[in-house]
């Protein structure tokens, strides 16, 4: 008896002193970064240099290129993860709604060719309760991008892929989506769940546009929505930029996001802050020498916004080699912004997290926000996700400028970029990735592929998984 309580002591006591190492290098961490990060100079350089990072484009393999650089010239062992996927690019687009010409974009994944003339019928919010009693098969329906003021308590969004496929499963000829961001700010992204074409054509315009044909519609006006779209598309090869901290394990941390972003502007917000504050944070790492219990992965996915399909092949591949199973966590940064705890979608991370911020906060009065713990789609945590895997990230964090209202868009552009805000992500993230890769053990473990669908309902994420298609339970 006596001999067990020695021994619990001795745990307890080898606990307290690795969390003391971990306030050690916390504040080496946070001195490197205030004195030397780069991950705003690398952005700016970046938008400046390479303009925009669209998945098969010229400008997005010059983009993987210059991920791949930057990490080996940190001392980085670096590769790239090939894989195939259907690009996408925007030629000529053209509204005319009851005679008059409407300012749109295209949203990715719409036809090669759409030649469409129709009625438009107003879809409210576009979710599956606006269809009820409502002939929908051959017109044009017009949709809110979020959700409409005046809408009932509680309603939840889905993704604008969703709404498409609902239309679509609804017999639309067309679907028109309204920006919810005043001023004619357009916004783009990919009307496909799968990141293959989509049978009809997805356009968005600008609210003041939007809401004025909406009244054109309840004074019970029926007017026709011509729609004529060209695109290009092919089958392309795009590349993860990997680079990795070998530790003394072969289980791993990876910490992602998404290196690439739309056409319309430079993707500095989208995910320019999230994808160089990660390239920031293995910088810092090795700049400090550390050597990690376990082995840290750091991967910028491309092809995100065509439907995570960097993150998707990253997984797939893991899969396939057994090595999925080193997987021990995974953190995403995608738009993170000057958080201020740490966020993790599994409740048993909590004891660890709330131990881990008292020491950061110790290192940086900065991080006094409140852990968060949920789960969500969309991101390139996803695919980690509905494979079993705990992921994490910031919480407590604001995107500078408004920049919310212009991602997608182009108005995201680095001037909307904070440069003490970016480097908060590249502490905090760098504290995260070392804390995982170096603490005894992970409460967190991998959940088998029989308990996810539970985990998944918790969070009310069933409905959106169904719809797109990946409810494989």
């Amino acid at each position: 008896m006596k001999i067990s309580l020695i021994v619990l002591l001795l745990i307890f006591s080898m606990q307290g002193f690795a969390q003391e190492q971990f306030g050690s290098v916390y504040t080496k961490i946070i001195t490197e970064v205030n004195a030397h990060s780069q991950a705003y100079s690398n952005l700016k350089q970046a938008t400046e240099e390479l303009g925009h990072r669209l998945t098969g484009s010229e400008h997005g393999k010059r983009a993987e290129q210059f991920a791949f650089d930057l990490l080996k010239s940190y001392g980085y062992d670096v590769r790239f993860q090939p894989f195939e996927m259907v690009s996408w690019s925007r030629k000529s687009l053209a509204i005319d709604i009851g005679g008059q010409t409407i300012k749109s974009v295209a949203l990715a994944h719409s036809p090669i060719a759409a030649h469409s003339k129709s009625p438009l019928i107003d879809l409210g919010n576009g979710l599956e309760e606006d269809y009820v009693g409502k002939d929908v098969n051959g017109k044009t329906v017009l949709v809110y991008l979020h959700i409409l003021p005046g809408s009932p308590e509680g309603t939840k969004n889905l993704h604008r892929s969703e709404k498409t496929a609902i239309a679509m499963q609804h017999g639309a000829d067309g679907i028109i989506f309204i920006n919810s961001v005043p001023q004619g700010v357009l916004l783009t992204g990919t009307a496909s769940i799968t990141g293959d074409l989509i049978k009809i054509p997805a356009a968005c315009i600008g609210y003041e546009d939007g809401m004025a044909i909406k009244q054109q519609l309840e004074k019970g006006e029926r007017p026709i929505a011509t729609i004529d779209m060209e695109n290009e598309s092919s089958r392309v090869s795009a590349r993860n930029v990997i680079a990795t901290l070998k530790g003394k394990s072969k289980e791993k941390i990876v910490v992602g996001g998404h290196l690439d972003s739309w056409d319309l502007a430079t993707g500095a917000i989208d995910n320019g802050i999230g994808s160089f504050a990660v390239i920031d944070m293995a910088r810092t790492l090795k700049r400090l020498r550390i050597k990690p219990k376990r082995t840290v992965e750091f991967v910028l996915f491309m092809g995100e916004e065509q439907g995570l399909l960097g993150s998707k092949a990253y997984v797939a591949a893991a899969e396939a080699t057994g090595s999925i199973d080193e997987v021990a966590f995974m953190l995403n940064f995608d738009m993170t912004n000057a958080p201020t705890a740490f966020h993790s979608s599994r409740e048993e991370m909590q004891n660890l997290y709330r131990d881990w911020l008292v020491q950061l906060q110790s290192a940086d009065s900065t991080f006094k926000g409140k852990n968060n713990i949920g789960a969500g789609l969309h991101s390139d945590h996803q695919p980690f996700m509905l494979a079993g895997i705990p992921y994490g990230g910031g919480a407590g964090g604001i995107l500078p400028n408004n920049a919310g209202a212009y991602y997608h868009s182009d108005n995201d552009v680095f001037s909307l970029v904070d440069k003490a805000g970016l480097e908060q992500t590249v502490k905090l993230g760098t504290a995260l990735a070392y804390s995982l890769a170096q603490t005894a053990h992970i409460p967190a473990l991998r959940l088998k592929d029989q308990e996810v669908p539970a985990y998944l309902e918790r969070y009310g994420l069933k409905v959106p998984l169904t719809v797109s298609g990946e409810w494989r339970w």
